[in-house]
């Protein structure tokens, strides 16, 4: 089996124009697919791609009942003093109502509803029945304390041009002396999330590229080679970002509205490191004697090899995503996986054709010495050279307390709360949505009436045993203390079914309520509809967040053991051996493991008091220092499992470069302690930097104001930190001297396995030479 990046190098250095030439056609294409279909494609929702019980019922519901979903927004009109009933109240929500039925209906869908309208039909009524329903209607869109009430919105769709449609309203109406007119609903989350995302995914982007050219410039001492990494990076995203639109456009599919922000954070990270260790192994070829063309094909027969096998790992770990029936998991995969294979397809074709452009101009200007191409490639007696030998020389003891710190905060992740902070809840405060939420929640009564616990019963509703059982299931909700007392329930238009709202009184969204549902499912309705041959489920959006909760733990083995088997198998493959895999599985699980503890104790309001205390403390420091993290009550569902195959991917980044170069110098020496203390210190610069480089970048997406993000980001920083701290300096050296020879060990049975050589082979290299001269700026 052989994989020639060293052919693509060379040949992409001996023609770089039309290789550059390609990427700028490409990059265009994919900057105007971006700019064409991307806004529209993203979401906040989650869907199935199977059917659980809550799809089933919502289905049924809008076929059955309600007809099909109509998407509403709401104004909410608000005045300090005045009661609703004020006729200079009245006058500014119809003006409201004027100006929103002025849109037209490319924008409105139906009428616009409001108070004094429901009011003035209650009034009109002669059914009793019907006049009772009125009134309720009317009493829901009036605050507790009447000084606010609620106009309803029928919209086209919930699209970005929808709601800035009805901001306009907002902003033409909201001069009325006194009056607060705010905006609320779906479509207007949706917007405001979109809003924030794209602001901090800019200020991310800015931050985390500032620190990658510091940390580039601080590594290579020479300035052009700092920026190449980062051109390989912010040529992957854009080719990324049109993709995922290319793909939405032509499938009709919508991604979540984390796609972006994750696809630049990974495209960032990737691209500048895949590039580094190239661009650091041909200056290193250089020192060693190569001509500047034969070193850039030296540099692909072994570090391009070692970026696609790790870039490899990275899109088979994220492959392991697709298993879950969830569009969440699905999107931000594609998103990753497109940008990984973007970064991977930039560094072997586009850094070799624009190092072989530059040869030694790469190091122009000079900022320090060790930037010449003459010079010992091999840093003997360094700090890392130090560090190996002291922890080889004590390997148990190290080892015992590497795995104790990993493994302490690897076991807080069993004390994890698995939920959801997507709502306007978790937004910041000089957002318009959470204002607008925290007034429904806080003011109106029905405040939870937006998103009820839906309950579709179907069948012969009109007998005597089935109105028995849904008057006993309103009885049996109206005493659950997660909803509230008034249960409504609305019949279907042909008398074959009905559904009965169970209104949460708390967080819709809350593991309170979630827990409800779960009761409802499993202890309440079996109960009252037993016998009654009635189709009863349960949906509404809870529902359907409680279904996405139980997918998740009942797929999460299957994808974990995806995961480890296929990358087993490739580093079983890479590297002939059973045992480097092995503990390459067992040392990641320990770094992502211990990403898990630290989101946990960072962001998880905590029940133990010790840990409490650490909690708060951790919280008030990061706050202080800048960020602004949040304490909820859970961590988000698809936090972990999406962590797991990112991270899981990114450690081994690390692990195939140090170990390809100590297998490399174990081939040629056969000495093991020996091939380990030079892998680790002529790899230890360019892993640090890259390990640096990388953590910035995540923080500075931590840094910003979603929460979802904020705990990615977090998660993501920590484990690379981990690894390229305690178990790049502390658990291989340690590991890889208590086992010896016995590392490379390989059945006999296996010996079939074809041959993947990740460290290649360089060309022969002369025995002395000139160094040519490069640029003229003298060393800082």
């Amino acid at each position: 089996m052989r994989l020639n990046p060293e052919s693509l190098a060379r040949a992409s250095s001996r023609h770089p124009w039309r290789v550059i030439a390609v990427w700028i056609l490409v990059v265009a294409a994919m900057g105007i697919a971006s700019r064409a279909f991307l806004a529209d494609a993203l979401t906040t929702d989650i869907d199935f791609t199977n059917e659980p019980e809550s799809k089933r019922a919502m289905e049924l519901i809008e076929r059955n009942v309600t007809g099909e979903r109509q998407d509403t927004e709401f104004f909410i009109v608000k005045h300090r003093t005045l009661p609703v009933s004020a006729p200079s109240f009245e006058a500014v929500v119809r003006a409201v109502q004027r100006e929103v039925a002025a849109l037209g209906p490319s924008v409105v869908a139906g009428d616009v509803a409001t108070y004094y309208d429901v009011r003035a039909a209650a009034e009109a009524a002669t059914d009793p029945t019907e006049r009772a329903a009125l009134e309720q209607q009317a009493r829901g869109l009036v605050s507790e304390d009447g000084r606010a009430t609620l106009v309803v919105v029928p919209v086209v769709d919930t699209e970005l041009e929808t709601v800035e449609a009805l901001k306009e309203v907002r902003d033409r109406v909201a001069s009325s002396d006194g009056f607060d007119l705010l905006l609320a609903g779906a479509a207007t989350l949706n917007a405001d999330s979109f809003e924030v995302a794209e602001e901090d995914l800019r200020r991310s982007e800015t931050i985390g590229i500032g620190i990658a050219l510091v940390v580039l410039l601080v590594v290579f001492a020479a300035f052009v080679a700092a920026l190449l990494p980062l051109a390989m990076a912010l040529v992957a995203i854009p080719v990324a970002l049109g993709a995922v639109a290319l793909i939405a456009a032509a499938l009709g599919v919508r991604f979540s509205l984390f796609t972006t922000n994750i696809t630049s954070s990974i495209g960032l990270a990737v691209g500048i490191d895949y590039s580094l260790f190239i661009i650091a192994r041909y200056r290193e070829e250089r020192k060693k004697g190569l001509e500047p063309l034969d070193a850039i094909a030296a540099a692909g027969a072994t570090a391009s090899r070692a970026v696609f096998f790790s870039g490899l790992t990275v899109v088979l770990a994220l492959l392991g995503m697709f298993i879950m029936p969830t569009t969440i998991f699905r999107s931000m995969a594609t998103g990753a996986m497109l940008v990984v294979l973007g970064s991977i397809a930039a560094s072997l074709t586009l850094l070799p054709a624009l190092m072989g452009l530059l040869k030694d101009r790469v190091n122009w200007p000079r900022l320090a010495k060790r930037a010449r191409m003459d010079g010992d490639h091999d840093p003997r007696g360094g700090f890392w050279d130090r560090t190996t030998e002291a922890v080889m020389a004590r390997p148990v003891v190290f080892l015992v307390v590497a795995v104790a710190i990993l493994g302490g905060l690897s076991g807080l992740y069993f004390t994890i709360h698995k939920g959801t902070t997507q709502s306007a809840a978790t937004l910041p405060d000089e957002v318009e949505s959470k204002r607008a939420f925290l007034i429904l929640s806080r003011e109106f009564a029905a405040g939870g009436r937006a998103d009820p616990v839906q309950v579709y019963v179907g069948g012969d509703v009109g007998s005597p045993a089935v109105q028995e059982a849904v008057g006993e299931l309103q009885r049996a909700i109206a005493a659950d203390p997660a909803f509230g007392d008034e249960v409504p329930v609305e019949p279907g238009p042909r008398g074959d079914a009905l559904v009965v709202n169970a209104i949460p009184v708390g967080d819709a969204f809350g593991n309170e309520t979630f827990e409800a549902v779960r009761r409802l499912r499993s202890e309440v309705i079996p109960r009252i509809f037993e016998g009654t041959r009635a189709e009863v489920l349960v949906g509404g959006m809870p529902a359907i967040f409680t279904d996405f909760l139980a997918q998740t733990d009942t797929y999460q083995p299957i994808v974990l053991a995806f995961v480890l088997g296929l990358s087993f198998l490739l580093l079983t493959v890479v590297f002939r051996s059973i045992v480097v895999p092995l503990k390459a599985v067992l040392m990641n699980l320990l770094s992502v493991g211990a990403a898990y503890g630290a989101i946990v104790l960072v962001f998880q309001r905590q029940s133990n008091a010790l840990l409490e205390r650490i909690h708060t403390a951790a919280l008030d420091l990061f706050n202080l220092i800048g960020f602004r993290f949040q304490e909820v009550a859970s961590i988000e569902a698809w936090l972990p499992l999406l962590l797991f195959s990112i991270l899981f991917g990114l450690s081994m980044d690390y692990h195939v470069f140090l170990l390809s170069r100590i297998r490399e110098e174990y081939d040629r020496t056969g000495d093991n302690a020996g091939s380990v203390a030079y892998g680790l210190r002529t790899t230890a610069g360019i892993i640090t930097g890259a390990a640096i480089i990388m953590v910035a970048v995540f923080t500075a997406f931590a840094a910003g104001r979603l929460v979802p993000l904020q705990q990615m980001g977090f998660g993501l920083a920590v484990a690379v930190f981990m690894d390229a701290t305690i178990v790049r300096s502390i658990l291989v050296p340690a590991s890889m001297k208590l086992l010896g020879d016995r590392n490379w060990y390989l059945p006999r049975w296996l010996e079939w396995l074809p041959r993947v050589s990740v460290e290649g082979r360089e060309p022969a290299r002369p025995a002395t030479r000139e160094p040519e001269p490069v640029g003229a700026v003298d060393e800082v």
